[in-house]
């Protein structure tokens, strides 16, 4: 529901170009007098007032008190003339002495209304039209309020986009409090949900970016606020919103799963399934909607509450007790890797609540997700339960053949639709999107479940290489990345618990990054150097530097991908400790071809470098990779020469 907007009559163009208040149209006069009044009318003592319009017709004269009554009619047109230029001209008074003179001469015309018309109306619709107009000017008042709350917003935004400085977090809690002053306020009158549903959107809005910086702590109680505004209006109960509510009833889960309340969010996920289940019967009385569309928005919003409580239960249900000393048998997760569906507690927990691959694949996503971790952070879960070890390993068995069974083809090769999860989800697919594909194996990156990671990656890249939409071409970075970077990470060579995908030959991963820093395997093999770390550089460069602004990696892992090199780099300054005979050495080796070549390689490094990044991005963030990565590239070649 949009805001209301304003009404289409307007103000003559001379007056509204003069900067005036549009002239009141002229009251039609006539010929004959109405009788007089009797002394007992119920007329208010305003009504009786001595002044030129008390000799002029009542409104009964012209006709029926209805639209057509020309003395109404005309009414009606000067209010909402007034009320049209009063949203058009309030954004124009910025200094107080133009606002205070807006507001008296607003007044002022108003006022000559209510004084032209009011002994000429019956007092029923006096008052009545009385409270309409002040109504209209509350209205305008909160839509006012609510909209230089959200400038703000963007103001804040515009000069810290990630919300850096705590001064800008600050504030954001202050527009979020002003906010829901404003809702507190329009919350009794229901004819304005209009301003409550505006506001939650603005919450959400707000408290969404809270949340991606780690704020949901603060965001928390913004969005349960949110939310029990849309349950406390009866018009935004209807199955219209319902889509809404489920999107609030969400983001108030996993607030609270980011703050490690998990049996918090649980218990509202059960709650709002209570409300949804409230509403289904509801609707099953009245039967206003066709069934299908119905269907649609009650399975969407039951299977986000589904997943927000499979997110716990997959966990706690499998929790060891306490009080019970007899332990439990475990089964060896690698044999049973090769049996049929459902072959663990976790793959007929996925079947018993849900009916569909997508939806499954969804739970397993969201069950394994962890917002306060970053993908580069790599290494199992922390926790000393051996069973809720057991549980991821069994999510990613899960993962591993939900994707399998649903998206590789004849020929072996991963396939995908063009459609979101969500979209998949609603429809019962038993299909699985690109995207949600690439979180998966993010999360298998993270959790160090390398096999299963460097198989699923090589297999998604030859897909997303045929694609040229730049979400495709974005994701391939990203995956190219993550494969540069796993074998400075991974240095024991693990394999994980996971087996790999089938059609998959070891050393396959290796290649995916080596054919995107090509351009550089003459001076590679000219120097004899193949070293990780320098092909990580490289493949950095080439994902970012030459690559156009809407196809860039996540920031991220480009952000982590860089700290990681530098923190490589220095340790390795720091080992360079050159003696007086050995520096003798080092000098002699100037001279030679080799050291000439690393010298030129690296002044070319930085001129391209740079001038890609100047021409992309003009940022220092870009100019300190140009620094880093010729850094690198001096260093490594110092390196090596010198432990020749």
């Amino acid at each position: 529901m949009a805001a209301q907007g304003s009404p289409s009559s307007s103000p003559s163009d001379d007056s509204t170009t003069s900067g005036s208040l549009p002239e009141l149209p002229p009251t039609s006069t006539a010929t004959s007098r109405s009788p007089p009044e009797s002394k007992g009318s119920s007329r208010s003592s305003l009504l009786q007032w001595t002044c030129p319009e008390d000799s002029l017709p009542l409104a009964v004269f012209y006709g029926p008190l209805d639209a057509k009554n020309p003395l109404l009619a005309s009414c009606e047109k000067e209010i909402q003339e007034l009320l049209g230029f009063m949203r058009k001209k309030k954004a124009l008074a910025t200094t107080e002495e133009e606002k205070h003179e807006f507001r008296r001469r607003c007044a002022t015309s108003l006022f000559n209304i209510w004084t032209k018309y009011a002994p000429r109306l019956p007092a029923d619709y006096y008052n009545e039209k009385l409270l309409k107009v002040g109504d209209s000017l509350c209205q305008m008042k909160f839509h006012a309020l609510s909209g230089k709350n959200m400038c703000n917003y963007q103001l804040v935004c515009d000069s810290d986009e990630n919300l850096k400085n705590k001064e800008s977090v600050v504030q954001c809690l202050h527009i979020l409090s002003s906010l829901r002053l404003i809702m507190q306020v329009a919350l009794p009158q229901e004819h304005l949900c209009w301003i409550i549903f505006n506001g939650t959107i603005y919450i959400y809005t707000i408290c969404r970016k809270l949340m991606v910086i780690g704020q949901s702590s603060k965001a928390l109680e913004y969005l349960l606020w949110a939310s029990m505004c849309m349950e406390s209006l009866v018009p935004l109960l209807s199955l219209r919103y319902l889509t809404w509510r489920a999107t609030l009833y969400t983001a108030v889960c996993q607030c609270c799963y980011d703050c490690h309340a998990g049996i918090h969010g649980e218990a509202f996920a059960r709650r709002a399934l209570a409300k949804i289940d409230e509403l289904r019967q509801l609707e099953l009385m009245s039967s206003s909607k066709s069934q299908e569309e119905s269907r649609r928005y009650f399975r969407e919003a039951t299977m986000k509450m589904a997943v927000m409580i499979f997110k716990r239960g997959v966990f706690e249900s499998r929790r060891k007790n306490k009080a019970v000393f007899r332990p439990k048998i475990r089964i060896n997760l690698r044999e049973v890797q090769t049996l049929s569906w459902p072959r663990t507690v976790t793959e007929r927990l996925l079947d018993e609540m849900f009916d569909s691959t997508a939806s499954q694949f969804l739970a397993v996503l969201e069950a394994l997700s962890d917002s306060n971790r970053r993908i580069l952070q790599t290494g199992p879960i922390v926790t000393d339960e051996v069973e809720i070890h057991d549980v991821v390993s069994e999510l990613f068995m899960a993962g591993k053949e939900l994707l399998i069974m649903s998206n590789i083809g004849a020929d072996g090769m991963l396939d995908f639709p063009k459609t979101s999860l969500l979209e998949l989800m609603i429809g019962r697919k038993d299909v699985i999107s690109v995207d949600a594909a690439v979180k998966f194996i993010k999360l298998a990156f993270t959790y160090e479940e390398w096999s299963l990671f460097e198989s699923s990656a090589v297999h998604l890249i030859y897909f997303l290489q045929r694609q040229d939409d730049p979400e495709s071409k974005k994701a391939e970075k990203d995956l190219t990345l993550l494969i540069a970077m796993e074998p400075l990470i991974n240095v024991k060579r693990n394999k994980g618990l996971i087996f790999p995908l089938e059609n998959y030959k070891e050393g396959q991963s290796t290649q995916i990054y080596l054919k995107k820093i090509a351009v550089h395997d003459t001076c590679l093999k000219t120097c004899g150097y193949s070293e990780d770390i320098f092909h990580l550089a490289a493949t950095l460069y080439v994902c970012v530097c030459t690559a156009p602004q809407d196809v860039q990696p996540d920031k991220e892992i480009v952000v982590d991908t860089i700290m990681f090199l530098w923190q490589k780099c220095k340790l390795g300054i720091q080992r360079l400790n050159i003696s007086r005979n050995d520096y003798a050495k080092f000098t002699q080796k100037i001279s030679t071809n080799k050291v000439f070549l690393s010298h030129s390689l690296s002044r070319v490094f930085f001129a391209i470098a740079y001038s890609s990044c100047h021409t992309h991005f003009k940022s220092k963030f870009f100019l300190f990779f140009t620094w880093l990565m010729t850094f690198i590239c001096i260093y490594t070649y110092i390196k090596k020469i010198f432990f020749l």
